[in-house]
């Protein structure tokens, strides 16, 4: 996906795949729906009311410098991923070097990411905040002054991170190529948000969890399986929920009908569990846990191939062929 489009579509989303309302902008701010991420995994939307100025048409004083911490392609055949700082003072460059590989190191000790490594770039843009450290860290009310000003209790809950996203994408764009940005706040408190432009602590392992949730619906169009928030009963054409049971799904050979009765990594089969995107009864996912359910956990065999295919979206021709029955 070329840098242009990809802005101008960041801009107005949230997390792909999860198909939030339309923000409702007032006065004082702006209301939308997010990802919330707990410390033990669990996850679900909230509401949340932010401050114009975190989608504000701000402008950077200047770009950034870009480092290309791993290039395995062209970017018109690879996934971009741009990670931008937050927080770093002149002197902490180094600081956020370490976080970035951490970051890298954990997300791609997964898979699929680990064994499809190659399809990926992955840029570091390193942008200098005057003050360390981000607001509301450690305690609430603690100011900061940082690049993109990023901070805890967002909307009034205490992990979850938000930054300007404008300027975000803004910093990314120096990259050659944007297929997807993260944030990384320097801090070592859980916490993050989902999104286009999505953010984690840079300096706590587990918020990388959050990235490889986030990269589920931006590179795989796969659903949140997780059961609370606001049900729509109709049939997803996302690739992992469905108002179809197993019966269903073989008899029309619909869905993931192919992978039924297949192991999956949780450590049961495929097959299709009530409760899913944000439904309780009536819509129904591959395994009883995932990583779209659950952080720590697995992709689920239907989801790993969505995201193999993501991975190629930019280059079908590159594809590895994958048969599944």
């Amino acid at each position: 996906m070329r840098r242009a489009c990809l802005v101008a579509a960041l801009s107005g989303a949230l997390a792909l795949g999860s198909a939030p309302a339309a923000p409702v902008v007032a006065a004082a701010g702006f209301t939308t729906s997010m990802e919330v991420f707990e410390p033990g995994g669990t996850i679900h939307r909230a509401m949340v009311t932010r401050p114009a100025g975190d989608r504000a048409a701000a402008r950077i004083a200047r770009p950034a410098q870009v480092i290309p911490i791993e290039t395995n392609g062209p970017s018109d055949t690879t996934f971009d991923l741009v990670v931008v700082g937050d927080g770093y003072t002149a002197g902490e460059m180094s600081t956020f070097s370490g976080h970035v590989r951490a970051a890298v190191d954990a997300l791609f000790s997964v898979e699929p990411y680990k064994s499809y490594r190659k399809q990926f770039n992955i840029w570091q843009v390193d942008v200098v905040s005057p003050q360390s450290g981000i607001t509301n860290d450690p305690t609430q009310g603690v100011q900061r002054n940082t690049a993109l000003g990023s901070y805890f209790w967002c909307g009034g809950i205490e992990r979850l991170l938000c930054t300007d996203e404008t300027k975000a994408n803004q910093y990314a764009a120096a990259a050659p190529d944007v297929d997807q940005v993260l944030v990384l706040a320097n801090s070592t408190k859980y916490g993050g948000a989902g999104g286009g432009v999505a953010t984690a602590s840079g300096g706590n392992g587990q918020s990388t969890q959050i990235v490889e949730h986030e990269l589920g619906h931006s590179i795989g169009g796969l659903a949140d399986e997780y059961d609370y928030g606001d049900c729509d009963p109709a049939e997803p054409t996302k690739p992992n929920a469905s108002a179809l049971t197993a019966d269903r799904m073989r008899a029309r050979q619909a869905k993931w009908y192919r992978y039924l009765g297949r192991p999956s990594p949780d450590g049961g089969t495929v097959g299709a569990y009530q409760g899913s995107r944000y439904c309780r009864t009536g819509m129904y996912r591959p395994s009883q846990n995932s990583i779209m359910r659950t952080l720590g956990q697995p992709f689920n065999p239907p989801s790993t191939d969505a995201m193999i295919a993501g991975f190629y979206r930019e280059a079908p021709n590159r594809a590895p062929h994958r048969q599944v029955g």
